[in-house]
C-alpha cells in the first residue's frame, strides 16, 4: 500500500456530499454523526489493489471531509469508518469493511458474495453480536470519481401534461437483449435503448413516456446467486446516484444522458422507478456494504427499545429513516441529481407509503412530502406513488397529497373482474372508467391522479392474464410458492399454450378488451412493454429473478394475431391522443351542459335506457353503454384560453359470453354513428348494434 503522505491533502469543504471534481482536484465529503474517524481508501485502476488510506482531516456539521488536489476523474475509492461496534445500541461500525459512498456517481465492479462482507462472524454462536476482522475490499464495488460534463442537445424536455400522457413500463436490459437491430455489444444497455430502431418503435407506438424499472446500482441477492438466478428487476438498491453497471456499455454513465437526449428528441419523456424505502443491506443479519457501516443509527429505522433490530415496512429487512434530516437530504439530493444532471422527467416511487412514515405511522404532513412540495425542482416533475407498503395501515390509495399521481390497483382489479365475467361489477366499473373520482376528486386533484393499469412488471403479462388460471413459477426455485395467488385471471378455457383456434381467438379478443378499456378510460394509462405484442412469461407471475428469454422482449416475427394486436394498440393510442374527450383534465359530473339537454356522461343499459338505481345493483348485468359528450368541452377553456369541444363517443362494453343487441342513442338530425374500433364483430342496423360476446366497440358521432 502506498503511503498516504504521497498525496497532498487539504481541508476541503463539507458540501457538496460525495466526491466532487472541480477541475483542479477532488473534494470528498461523507456524513456520519456517530463515527470517530473516517479513512478514504484509494484503489488502482482495476479496483484490485488498495494503494492508499487517507484519514479525512475535517469534521464539520457531522460531515467528514477533505480535498485532494492530485486526484482526477476515474479514481476509484471507498471508505472505512471507525466507531463503536455495539449492535445492541444500534452501532455497527467495522473499519475492516470497505464501504460504498452513498453519493457515489459511478461504481466499478459488483458485489461478490463472501462471508467477509458481513460485519459479524457468519456462523458464530453470538450471531451479529460477534465481530469479523476480515477485509471486505476484494468483494465490494469501488466508487469512481467522475466528470459530469456532457454536451446536451438543444431539444427541450417534452414536458407532456399528465392528462395527455401514456406511460410505457419497460426493463432497461430485457427490452433490447433479443432485438435483432441492436448490436450484440449494446444489447441490454442504455446505448441499446438509444438505438434508432428502438426509439422509432417506441415513437410509432405512440406512448409519451417510458418508465424504466430500477436503474440505480443494486445488489443481486446471495440466495438467488447461489441458485443461479439474479435480482433481475433491481428493487435492491445500494447506490442512489449511480446507474447500475450492467446498463452501461463500457461503464460510461454518459450513455444514460444520451438515452434521455434521444428520447427527448423523439418527444418521449423518461421516468425512473426509484426505491428509496429500503436498501440492499437487509436486516440485522445482512451484509455491511455502505449505510450500515457509515452510521447505522442515522440511516435506518430501528426498533426503539431494541435498536439491534430494524423496523421493516417493506418486507426486505429494513427501512430508511427519512425522519433524519441527512437521510431525507440524501433522497432529495438524489432526486434532484437525476432531474437536473440526468434530465429525467418523473419518478415512480416504490412502496411510497414508507417514505412518509413518521415514527412508524403514515403522515401526509411528513418531511418527505413537505420538502418535495416546496422544492422548485422536484415539485415540477411527475411524481407517481405506489401508494402502499407492508407495514401497518400501509394501503394509502387516494391518500397522497395534491400534486401526486398514484398507481390505482382498484382500477386493475375491477377491469380484470369485469372482463373475466364476474358479477356485480358495474358500479365499480363506471367509477374506474370515469377516472376514479370517488377516490381522487378532492383537494383539487384531477383524473390524472389515477395511474390506470391492467398489468405491470409484477404479475402476469397481458397474454398470460387471459391464458392461465394459476401461476406457474416453478423456474423461480421456490416450488411455486412465490408470487400472488390473487391474479383475477381466466385461461379462456384451456390452461397455457394451445393451438385451439377458438380459444386463441377468444384470448386475443380479451387482450383487445383490456387494452381498449385501458386506453379509453379517464386517467393516465400505463402499458407494460410487450403486452402490445402478446408477450408471454409462460404463466410466471413473479419473474423478478429471471434474467433470460422468459423475461426479455421477443422481437422475432410476431404471429399474425400479435401483429394485429400491435396495430390495434397503435390505433387506440392515436384515438386517445386525437380526442380530448377521451383524456379529459376534469372529472365527469353527469350534469347537464348549460343551454343544452346534454350531459357530459350518460350511462345506458343495453336497451338504451339510462341506468337506474336497480340496474346498478343488478349483479347479472355484465354490459354497459357509456355516452361521452364532446360538447362538454365547450364549458372549459384550455391553457391558451380556447374552448375544448370534441366529438361525442359511445363506448359499449359487453363482458357476457353471448352475442347481444344494443339499442343505441339516436344521433341528431344530419349525424350518424361511425365505428372507430371494436374487439369483436360489431354490426349496426336500424338503431341497434349487434356485438359479439366478450367484446367492446367504440362509436363516434359524425356528420353524414
Amino acid at each position: 500500500m502506498t503511503e498516504s503522505t504521497k498525496y497532498r491533502l487539504w481541508p476541503g469543504r463539507p458540501y457538496p456530499l460525495g466526491a466532487t471534481w472541480n477541475g483542479s482536484g477532488v473534494n470528498f465529503a461523507l456524513f456520519s454523526k456517530h463515527a470517530e474517524a473516517v479513512e478514504l481508501c484509494l484503489f488502482d485502476e482495476t479496483g484490485s489493489d488498495e494503494i492508499a488510506r487517507i484519514p479525512l482531516p475535517e469534521y464539520t456539521n457531522e460531515i467528514w471531509h477533505g480535498y485532494l488536489p492530485d486526484l482526477r476523474p476515474g479514481q476509484l475509492y471507498g471508505y472505512r469508518v471507525y466507531g463503536p461496534y455495539r449492535p445492541e445500541e444500534g452501532h455497527r461500525f467495522n473499519p475492516n469493511k470497505l464501504l460504498i459512498d452513498p453519493y457515489a456517481r459511478s461504481l466499478h465492479g459488483s458485489v461478490e458474495w463472501h462471508d467477509a462482507l458481513f460485519g459479524y462472524i457468519v456462523g458464530s454462536e453470538d450471531g451479529d453480536l460477534s465481530f469479523d476482522e476480515r477485509d471486505s475490499a476484494p468483494y465490494v464495488p469501488k466508487c469512481r470519481v467522475i466528470d459530469d460534463a456532457f454536451t446536451w442537445g438543444r431539444t427541450p424536455k417534452p414536458d407532456t401534461p399528465l392528462d395527455q400522457s401514456i406511460i410505457y413500463e419497460l426493463h432497461a436490459r430485457g427490452y433490447t437483449m433479443q432485438h435483432p437491430g441492436v448490436p450484440d455489444e449494446l444489447r441490454g444497455t442504455f446505448a441499446g435503448l438509444s438505438h434508432p430502431e428502438v426509439v422509432e418503435y417506441v415513437k410509432e407506438l405512440g406512448v409519451t413516456a417510458v418508465e424504466l424499472l430500477p436503474v440505480h446500482s443494486f445488489v443481486r441477492d446471495r440466495t438467488l446467486v447461489e441458485k443461479g438466478l439474479t435480482n433481475y428487476w433491481g428493487y435492491n438498491s445500494i447506490g442512489f446516484f449511480a446507474p447500475d453497471n450492467q446498463y452501461l456499455a463500457g461503464d460510461a454513465i454518459e450513455d444514460f444522458k444520451t438515452f434521455v437526449q434521444v428520447m427527448h428528441d423523439a418527444g418521449i419523456e423518461v421516468y425512473l422507478d426509484v426505491v428509496y424505502n429500503h436498501t440492499a443491506e437487509g436486516n440485522h443479519l445482512g451484509p455491511t456494504l455502505s449505510f450500515r457501516g457509515i452510521d447505522n443509527v442515522s440511516y435506518y429505522s430501528l426498533v426503539a427499545d431494541t435498536p439491534r433490530y430494524y423496523l421493516d415496512y417493506t418486507g426486505t429487512g429494513n427501512s430508511l429513516e427519512l425522519l433524519h434530516p441527512q437521510v431525507l437530504r440524501m433522497v432529495t439530493d438524489s432526486l434532484r441529481y437525476w432531474t437536473r444532471e440526468m434530465r429525467v422527467d418523473g419518478f415512480r416511487f416504490d412502496l411510497a407509503t414508507t417514505l412518509a412514515r413518521v415514527k412508524g405511522a403514515y403522515n401526509r404532513n411528513s418531511g418527505f412530502f413537505d420538502i418535495v412540495a416546496q422544492d422548485p425542482v422536484l415539485s415540477s416533475v411527475k411524481l407517481i406513488a405506489e401508494p402502499w407498503d407492508t407495514g401497518p395501515d400501509g394501503y394509502q390509495v387516494g391518500n397522497f397529497p395534491p400534486g401526486w399521481s398514484e398507481w390505482n390497483d382498484r382500477y386493475r382489479d375491477t377491469i380484470r373482474k369485469f372482463w373475466k365475467g364476474d358479477s356485480g361489477q358495474l358500479p365499480e366499473l363506471a367509477s374506474r372508467l370515469a377516472g376514479s373520482s370517488d377516490i381522487y376528486n378532492r383537494e383539487g386533484r384531477r383524473p390524472w391522479a389515477s395511474i390506470n393499469f391492467v398489468t405491470a412488471h409484477d404479475g402476469f403479462t397481458l397474454h398470460d392474464l387471459v391464458s392461465y388460471n394459476g401461476k406457474h413459477n416453478e423456474d423461480n426455485g421456490e416450488e411455486n410458492r412465490d408470487g400472488s395467488d390473487n391474479n383475477l385471471s381466466w385461461n379462456s378455457g384451456i390452461e397455457g399454450a394451445t393451438d385451439d383456434p377458438k380459444v386463441r381467438d377468444l384470448r386475443f379478443r380479451q387482450m383487445k378488451n383490456f387494452l381498449g378499456t385501458l386506453l379509453l378510460s379517464q386517467g393516465v394509462p400505463m402499458i407494460t412493454a410487450g403486452d402490445e405484442q402478446a408477450r408471454t412469461q409462460g404463466g410466471n407471475n413473479n419473474a423478478y429473478c429471471q434474467d433470460g428469454p422468459l423475461s426479455w422482449i421477443s422481437w422475432e416475427d410476431p404471429s399474425p394475431e400479435a401483429a394485429r394486436l400491435l396495430e390495434f394498440t397503435r390505433q387506440l393510442i392515436r384515438l386517445r391522443k386525437e380526442h380530448i374527450v377521451l383524456r379529459r383534465s376534469r372529472f365527469f359530473h353527469g350534469c347537464q351542459i348549460p343551454d343544452t339537454e346534454v350531459r357530459d356522461v350518460t350511462w345506458l343499459t343495453p336497451a338504451g335506457e339510462e341506468i337506474a338505481e336497480p340496474d346498478w345493483h343488478n349483479t347479472q348485468l355484465k354490459s354497459i353503454q357509456v355516452l361521452i359528450s364532446g360538447e362538454a368541452g365547450s364549458r372549459f377553456l384550455s391553457e391558451t384560453g380556447e374552448q375544448e369541444p370534441d366529438d361525442t363517443f359511445l363506448l359499449i362494453l359487453h363482458a357476457a359470453h353471448r352475442r347481444r343487441q344494443f339499442t343505441i342513442p339516436p344521433p341528431p338530425a344530419g349525424h350518424a354513428w361511425y365505428r372507430e374500433v371494436s374487439s369483436g364483430k360489431a354490426t349496426m342496423r336500424q338503431g341497434k348494434v349487434g356485438l359479439d360476446g366478450r367484446s367492446f366497440a367504440l362509436y363516434r358521432r359524425t356528420h353524414r
